[in-house]
């Protein structure tokens, strides 16, 4: 894996994850409790064992950089090793990055200063495992000049993904970037169709050679389809090759611990697109529950992070005397270090310091930093932004008509109060 340079799109404005990306670009955003989305990315690359990594931000991104300089200063300059941020530097014209084809056509002397024998490119705004040496490996042995990761998803979606029709082969005959309609499906399964995953492996003089000179914005949209015929483009199936064996600790009746691997099946096919705020719910809510979709505890492909300062979870009052008693748990629940709870809380995630003051209840709800929810407060499938002072009383998610007065509110019915809506008496 030393003859790859990876490079990790992060520029994402995140229009559909508005108001989580009113101040933060998508890659930032605060993801299962103790993570960001970029997390998962660059975690599938130092598993890899990739260790030659570029992230490419734009949109508002203060608050990822930080998020890196704190979290991802891991890398040993001495043995070759390194994370660097590079936003737009305007270096070849006036442009900021158009694309994703033009940002890494701005920043090809980079890869000149390294020499990779290939780039892999990689959205940072996706939930997954993968294990790029197998992707390598594949792109290898179909002597690839590029190599497209797809999965199936249904024709209901096709219009947000870059859409491959294959041969037998797997190579890539036709490509449509968000088609609107006719998306070519896959072969005897019209209810699917075959879509990009934004994950590129290029061997890197024929990367040069498309971009140099050229003024082509996106890979999917432009330069994928016209590469067709020229040159060797195969789709790598991602659920059929893809493959991470991981495994949790189990402790047995006579006190030892032994591994117990996990479902193959799971983590190797789970892959989620979180960029609406429905999408970004639903993934939330696979890491609850007895047997997630989504296991964020194998210790073989572990997820890594930043993580602030900040005292275990607690949970306070034990009396379930009366008709209203006064009790803190959670039930099927991601509690982050720092949060106080004497509420009772089921089906949620819960991001650093948060306090459940008692006698309320939060159902099937994100809620992010920093959150304080009153007593009596009754909150249920909602997202709440960091930096919120819910009053007592306050009630969320159960009357949608009320809620669409003040807050934005899905498709599927979950409500989203932005960053600091609720302020500090």
């Amino acid at each position: 894996m030393k003859e790859i340079l990876a490079f990790i799109m992060a520029g994402g404005r995140g229009e559909r994850l508005m108001p989580l990306t009113r101040d933060r670009t998508k890659p930032a955003v605060p993801f299962g409790g103790i993570y960001r989305l970029v997390d998962f990315t660059l975690s599938n690359c130092v598993n890899s064992q990739i260790y030659k990594i570029i992230v490419l931000p734009q949109y508002k991104s203060q608050s990822l950089t930080e998020h890196l300089e704190n979290g991802w200063n891991i890398f040993s300059k001495k043995i070759g090793h390194f994370l660097k941020n590079v936003p737009p530097q305007q270096r070849t014209g006036l442009d900021w990055y158009r694309g994703t084809a033009d940002s890494i056509r701005q920043n090809l002397y980079l890869i000149g200063d390294h020499k990779p024998a290939h780039v892999l490119i990689l959205s940072g705004d996706h939930i997954y495992k993968m294990d790029y040496s197998l992707f390598y490996r594949y792109h290898l042995e179909k002597e690839s000049d590029l190599t497209v990761a797809l999965l199936e998803v249904g024709t209901e979606t096709a219009s947000q993904f870059g859409v491959a029709e294959v041969g037998e082969d797997f190579r890539i005959r036709r490509f449509q970037e968000k088609p609107k309609k006719d998306a070519p499906t896959v072969p005897g399964d019209k209810g699917h169709v075959l879509a990009s995953m934004g994950i590129y492996l290029f061997r890197t003089e024929v990367l040069k050679d498309l971009l140099a000179g050229g003024k082509e914005d996106d890979f999917g949209r432009d330069i994928i389809p016209r590469i067709l015929q020229s040159h060797r483009v195969f789709a790598y199936p991602y659920r059929k090759f893809n493959r991470i064996e991981d495994y949790v600790f189990e402790t047995l009746a006579n006190g030892e611990r032994r591994p117990r691997l996990e479902p193959r099946t799971r983590d190797s096919s789970y892959w989620r697109d979180v960029g609406t705020l429905d999408a970004y719910w639903n993934a939330n809510m696979d890491l609850t529950g007895v047997n997630p979709y989504f296991n964020l505890y194998g210790e073989k492909w572990p997820i890594h992070t930043y993580q602030p300062n900040a005292p275990p979870a607690k949970f306070v009052f034990a009396s379930e005397r009366g008709q209203n008693p006064r009790v803190g748990k959670a039930l099927d629940s991601l509690v982050a270090p720092g949060c106080i709870v004497s509420g009772i809380v089921r089906n949620c995630v819960l991001s650093f310091n948060v306090t459940v003051r008692s006698w309320a209840t939060v159902d099937e709800s994100v809620i992010l930093d920093g959150v304080l929810v009153g007593r009596h407060c009754r909150i249920k499938k909602a997202i709440i932004d960091k930096d919120n002072v819910l009053p007592p009383g306050t009630e969320i998610g159960h009357d949608p008509r009320e809620d669409a007065k003040k807050f934005t509110v899905t498709r599927r019915g979950i409500v989203v109060v932005p960053k600091g809506y609720f302020k500090q008496p």
